[in-house]
């Protein structure tokens, strides 16, 4: 069954937060699919996670790389930034980033990760509208907010 987490961000920027999410994903040995809505936030996205930290970066693609949906490949693809559905990595987690729908084949995921900005009106709509639907397709879902320490903390 596909669990589904809602990440809620508060006081804090999607480019704080995704790179040590993807970092726990890639310990796990999962491939990733994060899912935005513009090419733009893709491109920034890419330039982030190579320079995110200066010891360490992200290794991915983004969907424009010719080689990341062959099968043949796909392990050297672990994260893939795209802007549209798919799984052209075979990922295991999508993370759902700037009010991305679900996706069509979101039971074929192990887990979708859901980050929105509750300071975002819209943005909060849409999570509760998710949040609605995947209770409606009987995905198991939690709630997750940072402490004041910016640690996560799952809430009921």
């Amino acid at each position: 069954m596909t669990e589904v987490l809602f990440y809620h961000l508060q006081n804090m920027s999607l480019e704080s937060v995704l790179p040590p999410l993807l970092e726990k994903s890639l310990e796990r040995s999962w491939r990733v699919v994060v899912q935005s809505t513009s090419q733009e936030r893709a491109d920034a996205l890419d330039a982030h996670l190579w320079t995110y930290r200066d010891d360490s970066f992200l290794p991915h693609a983004t969907w424009r790389a010719g080689d990341a949906g062959r099968a043949g490949d796909a392990r050297d693809q672990p994260i893939v930034l795209a802007v549209e559905e798919g799984n052209p990595n075979r990922a295991h987690v999508r993370f759902l980033i700037d009010n991305a729908e679900l996706p069509a084949d979101s039971g074929s995921y192990e887990r979708i990760v859901l980050i929105f900005n509750g300071e975002d009106a819209d943005a909060l709509a849409a999570a509760r509208g998710t949040w609605a639907a995947c209770k409606s397709r009987g995905f198991e879902v939690t709630y997750w907010q940072a402490d004041e320490r910016g640690r996560w903390q799952r809430r009921d």
